[in-house]
C-alpha cells in the first residue's frame, strides 16, 4: 500500500489559478464505458474507447487523489461513464477514505446499479450520491436513454435512501420538447422520494454533437414554469456554497431544489473544479481542449512531490472559463463534431466524466 501524501502544518500554500481559485474539489472519472446512450452525452452510433491497459487501477487513483488532497483538494465525485461498471467500486472508496484529508466522497450514478451497490458503498465510506434521472416516463425514459431501465434507477434511489444516505441529489437535464413538461413531476418526484431535485441546462460540451440553443430551457424560463404552478421561489441564502455549480431555491412549501445555468449564466469565476479521466488525464476546465498527462510519469516511478509540481505549475497558471467564453460565442453551435470527438476521444463528456 502506497503511503499517501497528506497535507501537514508546514506544507505549501493552497496553489490559485490566476483569477485566484483554488484546487477544491475533483471529479474522477474510473470509466468512459456506460450502460445508457442518453441523447445529450451519447447520441452517436458508434465510440472510440479507451485502451483498458491505460485505465488507472485504484490504487493509482487513490494515489493520485492523496496528491490533490495535499494541495487543497477536500472534496472528491467519482464518476464515468457510469461509475458502477466499474468492479468492486467500493474498494476504491475505502482507499480514498484513508486519505485524511478527503472531507467528502461522493458518486454520481445512472442509478441502474445502485440497488445492488448502496450498502456496500455506503459501508466503504462513500458520502453522498448523485443521481442522474431526466424523466419519469418509462417510454421517455427509453427514447431518451435508449435503453428500458427507469424501473432500475427508481429502485436504485430508493436503495440509496434505505442504504442510510440523506442528502441525495437527483440531476435533470431539461431538454426542450423532450423533458421540459416534467419540471413539476421531477418537483413532486423529490418530495416523495425525499431527493432534490437539480434541473440542469442542457449543454454544449463533449459528446452534445446535436446541440442547440433552441433546445436550452433557461433557468430563468425553469423558474417562471415552477412559479406558475407551485408559486415564487425563494433563493436560498448562500445557494450551495460560493463554489458549487446549483443556485439553491424553496418554493413556498418548504421543497427546496436547485438549478445549474452552466449554459445561460455560468460560474466560471468561482469554479475550482477539476477532472481526471479514467486514464490519468488531467482538465482543469470541461472546455479544456488538451489536458496534462498524469499517468504517464506516475506509472514512470515520479514521487508524489514531483506529482504535486505538476499539478501545482498548471494550476497557478490556469486562467480557464470555458463556460463564459461559449456563452459570448454568437455562433454557437455544437463545441464538437462526431468525427472530431472519434479523433480524440477525451473530448467526450463520458470520458472526462462531466
Amino acid at each position: 500500500m502506497h503511503a499517501y501524501m497528506i497535507p501537514t502544518a508546514d506544507s505549501p500554500p493552497v496553489p490559485r489559478d490566476l483569477r485566484g481559485r483554488s484546487l477544491e474539489s475533483l471529479r474522477v472519472s474510473v470509466t468512459d464505458r456506460c450502460n445508457l446512450r442518453c441523447s445529450y452525452c451519447m447520441p452517436e452510433e458508434h465510440y472510440v474507447w479507451l485502451p483498458r491497459p491505460s485505465i488507472l487501477d485504484y490504487e493509482e487513483i487513490a494515489r493520485i487523489a492523496a496528491v490533490f488532497a495535499s494541495l487543497g483538494v477536500t472534496k472528491v465525485r467519482l464518476t464515468g461513464g457510469e461509475p458502477l461498471l466499474r468492479q468492486d467500486l467500493e474498494a476504491l472508496v475505502g482507499m480514498l477514505r484513508r486519505v485524511g484529508a478527503l472531507c467528502e466522497i461522493a458518486l454520481t450514478t445512472n442509478g441502474i446499479l445502485l440497488g445492488a451497490h448502496a450498502s456496500a458503498l455506503r459501508d466503504a465510506g462513500l458520502d453522498r450520491v448523485t443521481v442522474s434521472l431526466d424523466t419519469l416516463r418509462a417510454d421517455r425514459f427509453e427514447r431518451f436513454a435508449r435503453r428500458a431501465r427507469l424501473q432500475e434507477v427508481l429502485e436504485g434511489i430508493a436503495a440509496a435512501r434505505s442504504a442510510g444516505f440523506s442528502g441525495t441529489k437527483v440531476n435533470t437535464v431539461v431538454v426542450r420538447g423532450v423533458n421540459d413538461d416534467e419540471l413539476g413531476d421531477m418537483i413532486a418526484f423529490g418530495r416523495r422520494e425525499q431527493v432534490e431535485i437539480r434541473f440542469i441546462e442542457y449543454m454544449d460540451v463533449g459528446g452534445a454533437t446535436r446541440w442547440s440553443p433552441a433546445d436550452v430551457v433557461s433557468r430563468a424560463e425553469i423558474l417562471d414554469r415552477l412559479a406558475a404552478q407551485f408559486g415564487t421561489p425563494v433563493a436560498l441564502a448562500g445557494g450551495a456554497g460560493p463554489a458549487a455549480p446549483a443556485e439553491r431555491f424553496s418554493l413556498p412549501d418548504g421543497t427546496a431544489f436547485g438549478v445549474i445555468a452552466s449554459t445561460t449564466a455560468p460560474f466560471c469565476r468561482t469554479c475550482g473544479r477539476s477532472r481526471l479521466t479514467a486514464d490519468g488525464m488531467w482538465y482543469t476546465c470541461l472546455y479544456q481542449e488538451r489536458g496534462i498527462d498524469l499517468k504517464t510519469p506516475l506509472r514512470d516511478g515520479a514521487p508524489d512531490a514531483e506529482l504535486a509540481a505538476l499539478v501545482r505549475d498548471a494550476w497557478t497558471v490556469r486562467a480557464d472559463r470555458g463556460a463564459e467564453l461559449r456563452l459570448a460565442n454568437i455562433e454557437r453551435g455544437p463545441l464538437y463534431a462526431p468525427a472530431s470527438l472519434k479523433a480524440d476521444p477525451h473530448r467526450e463528456m463520458h470520458t472526462r466524466g462531466g
